[in-house]
């Protein structure tokens, strides 16, 4: 069956122009119109494809007070999972749930510790579980050892291969995955930056851009794709860029922080760009641009993932370039719909998709009033 959920918290002009929410994966499109992110073989759809249609969400609320839910979160530190955990609760209530049957636990991003936590869920006999996994590519083993166990399994925000989504549809097994195209975040970081003109960007005019890359953790394939496709929107506009350094952060704002800290001592003036996986890293990448007296906007540049509010003010007050809205509510009332899905016999489908929504100074003080 088909989804689509808007964001209920963003306007009718922004959902109009810019959100097409959730709904099943379409046809593969030539270029990412806009998480995090199908198989690499197929190009992400384009979010302006088609109108957005009705959601096929359950209702409101309903009878699931005595329904015990598991939910595994990679790492609680992670700022945007913390926003979509806490989304994913408050939503799982109001649909019926009762708290104290809502556990939700702390992977500390190791897949050792997840694996002990989904073992005790099985051994719980929760109803539902709903995974948000340290490693994809422990997807496999997860789904065999829950689905053995009969209870019904939805992936949240890293997505499994396209493989291990192919067994899914194969077996008939009560297993979706809910989250958005990375490719599609990436691609909207690059374009931030070719919107804003190559006269504008090359600030030491040598007719190509300079940057350095910040990225998660290497194990997502959020990380691989925004990496990937932020610097493909560049080329793909034609503009000639240069790689200065690329390093690891891990999601972390202290790590990246110290990282373009190190990159700005080595490569000073010549970085024209900072391309950041995610805010929190944008952040750190900030702090470290203010010690070294640049200015954002003025002689470089900086974008980001998630759309956190700190990273929202900054793209208001111009101390970030942009940063890229990642829907944690309309993904974490997804993932719950799906859940009630399965507990009532509905069923979904194996994908369920979302879009990115990109956010720039015309409309970050638009999506800020809508996270608060």
């Amino acid at each position: 069956m088909k989804k689509k959920v808007l964001a209920a918290l963003l306007s009718v002009a922004m959902v109009a122009t810019l959100l097409a929410g959730c709904g099943s994966k379409e046809a593969p499109a030539e270029a990412p119109a806009e998480t995090e992110a199908p198989a690499e073989t197929e190009e992400p759809a384009d979010a302006d494809a088609e109108e957005p249609a009705e959601s096929d969400a359950p209702a409101a609320s309903g009878d699931f007070a005595d329904k015990k839910v598991g939910v595994c979160i990679y790492q609680f530190s992670d700022n945007f999972m913390t926003l979509f955990r806490t989304e994913l609760e408050n939503y799982l209530i109001s649909l019926g749930f009762a708290k104290e049957n809502i556990t939700i636990q702390d992977g500390q991003n190791d897949q050792g510790t997840q694996s002990n936590q989904i073992d005790a869920f099985i051994n719980d006999k929760v109803d539902v579980l709903i995974i948000n996994p340290v490693n994809s590519s422990s997807a496999e083993t997860i789904t065999d050892k829950v689905v053995g166990a009969g209870i019904p399994l939805v992936y949240i925000n890293r997505e499994p291969d396209e493989s291990e989504e192919q067994r899914w549809a194969d077996n008939n097994w009560d297993v979706t995955y809910v989250g958005c195209d990375a490719r599609q975040s990436g691609t909207m970081q690059g374009e931030m930056i070719v919107d804003l003109g190559l006269e504008k960007v090359d600030l030491n005019g040598d007719g190509k851009v300079q940057y350095i890359m910040i990225e998660g953790d290497p194990e997502n394939v959020d990380a691989k794709y925004r990496t990937e496709f932020s610097v493909k929107a560049l080329t793909d506009a034609g503009w000639e860029v240069e790689q200065l350094d690329d390093q690891v952060g891990n999601w972390d704002q202290v790590k990246a922080q110290e990282l373009v800290s190190n990159a700005l001592g080595q490569h000073g003036e010549k970085i024209e760009v900072v391309f950041c996986n995610n805010d929190a890293m944008a952040l750190g990448a900030l702090q470290a641009i203010d010690t070294a007296g640049r200015k954002v906007g003025e002689d470089i540049f900086l974008v980001g993932v998630d759309a956190l509010s700190e990273a929202l003010e900054n793209v208001i007050n111009g101390t970030m370039t942009g940063t890229v809205f990642n829907d944690h509510i309309s993904q974490s009332h997804s993932a719950a719909d799906a859940a009630v899905n399965y507990l009532t016999g509905a069923g979904n489908e194996h994908y369920i998709g979302c879009d990115y929504v990109k956010v720039t100074t015309e409309n970050a003080q638009e999506v800020l009033d809508s996270v608060k």
